[in-house]
C-alpha cells in the first residue's frame, strides 16, 4: 500500500481498525468464555480485502 494515503482511504482503515475490538466483559461472562471476539472482528489481515 502507498505511504501517502488519501483522507477517504485513511478513514476506512481507521473504521476497520476500530471494529477489531474484543467483545465486552458481560458477553464473556454470559457465554462462559465461548465468545471472545466481536463478530465484526472476524477479518484476517492478509486474506480479506477491505477495498
Amino acid at each position: 500500500m502507498a505511504r501517502d494515503k488519501t483522507v477517504e482511504k485513511k478513514g476506512i482503515l481507521i473504521k476497520e481498525n476500530k471494529k477489531r475490538k474484543r467483545a465486552p466483559i458481560w458477553v464473556f461472562a454470559k457465554t462462559n468464555r465461548r465468545v471472545r471476539d466481536s463478530p465484526k472482528s472476524n477479518r484476517h489481515w492478509r486474506r480479506d480485502n477491505i477495498f
